[in-house]
């Protein structure tokens, strides 16, 4: 069984000052962009920041649901008040440092004990928990951080400027979609059996791998969008269109119930507009080679018509300059996609059972319940 270390209790801890940090940085903006007028973009920073807090509510509160069923519902009726309160995230991170600060700084291991064994109990619990948190912070990311980052790149592209709160929006952007899926993907491979342990150059490859990728996109958005704001809505609604159907293709069960899991396509559809996550723990070479070959056809052809339509604010050397950064961070995210790939990535990526067609129906949601609920995530 994985352990839970000190390690692990102090990145928790970090990441939760993380969260509240961003928190403030988003409100900071909102009234920054407010107080100069600029209503339009105060009230996206908030929408991108209370739709991607509404959609993890509903999710976390449906897992506490799913896990406390039959127990107490004076219990359930307080948690759903804590989500109605949008505080569901820091109920979460409390059970993860309550049973992680057991574990860590209060229990022993010893080898040879049984799953029986209460600090065995209480280590799962704090592992579950953790990583019911970074299922949920791989949510925020790609409904708010990933937004918020293009919002700030193209304002700063269309002004020419850019003041101190919107390099902190920036950067806490970075650092939240870094950290995210960092964190996501060690706990992916912490509940995949027999799996290496996610180690400092794999953690690094997959990084620069995601995050380049992520910014050459948002970049190509961001240009199209400075060209036409209705083709740009027109290009991701057209994307989210594509990933949504591509879940309904894959038959995806990670929920128990038929609107929640129609609710979860719906969210992966948005996630699959901006990074390619694979979503039925198969082996996908195809539909990922698919993918990144028609972001890079479709960034290209944005880069060239803007060399015979660029907006006359747009001066030559700024051109110049996105258009390098978004080619090299495509082309070296490639490069790093395929070194992860070929030499670090896990070749296998779950149980057989839990591949099979057997997860779907009461089956699948007992089998769900007894491998983890990141199982039937989101996998790479």
């Amino acid at each position: 069984m994985m352990k839970f270390t000190k390690q692990n209790f102090f990145v928790l801890v970090g990441g939760m000052i993380i969260y509240v940090v961003d928190i403030g940085v988003d409100f900071w903006v909102a009234s920054r962009y407010f107080c100069q007028g600029q209503y339009s973009w105060s009230i996206l920073v908030l929408c991108f920041r209370g739709f991607s807090s509404i959609i993890t509510q509903i999710f976390s509160y449906e897992w506490f649901k799913n896990d406390w069923e039959g127990t107490d519902t004076g219990k359930l009726k307080l948690i759903f008040l804590i989500h109605l309160f949008h505080c569901g995230i820091f109920i979460r991170y409390w059970f993860a440092l309550k049973y992680g600060c057991q574990i860590a700084f209060k229990q022993t291991s010893s080898r040879g004990a049984s799953e029986a064994d209460p600090s065995n109990f209480i280590q799962k619990q704090a592992i579950d928990a953790v990583t019911d948190i970074n299922m949920l912070r791989v949510f925020k990311t790609f409904l708010e951080t990933t937004p918020q980052l293009f919002l700030q790149i193209y304002i700063l592209m269309e002004h020419g400027k850019i003041h101190f709160y919107q390099y902190a929006a920036i950067i806490m952007s970075f650092f939240g979609i870094s950290l995210s899926m960092v964190d996501y993907q060690i706990s992916l491979r912490k509940s995949l059996p027999d799996k290496d342990e996610f180690h400092v150059l794999s953690k690094f490859m997959y990084l620069f791998y995601k995050l380049l990728t992520i910014t050459s996109w948002i970049l190509s958005i961001s240009l199209i969008t400075l060209l036409s704001v209705r083709i740009s809505v027109f290009l991701l609604i057209f994307l989210w269109i594509c990933g949504f159907s591509w879940t309904l293709k894959q038959h995806t069960t990670f929920c128990k119930s038929k609107k929640m899991e129609y609710l979860y396509r719906t969210v992966v559809g948005i996630i699959l507009m901006f990074s390619f996550f694979n979503i039925k723990g198969r082996r996908t070479k195809v539909w990922i080679s698919i993918y990144y070959a028609t972001h890079t056809v479709v960034t290209l052809g944005i880069l060239f018509v803007y060399m015979f339509w660029k907006p006359s604010f747009m001066k030559e050397i700024c051109f110049t300059i996105v258009s390098i950064l978004t080619i090299s961070s495509l082309v070296l995210g490639i490069i790093f996609l395929v070194v992860y790939y070929s030499h670090l990535h896990p070749t296998t990526y779950c149980r057989p059972q839990a591949c099979s067609d057997e997860v779907d129906g009461v089956a699948g949601q007992k089998e769900r319940a007894k491998t983890g609920r990141i199982q039937n995530f989101l996998m790479q």
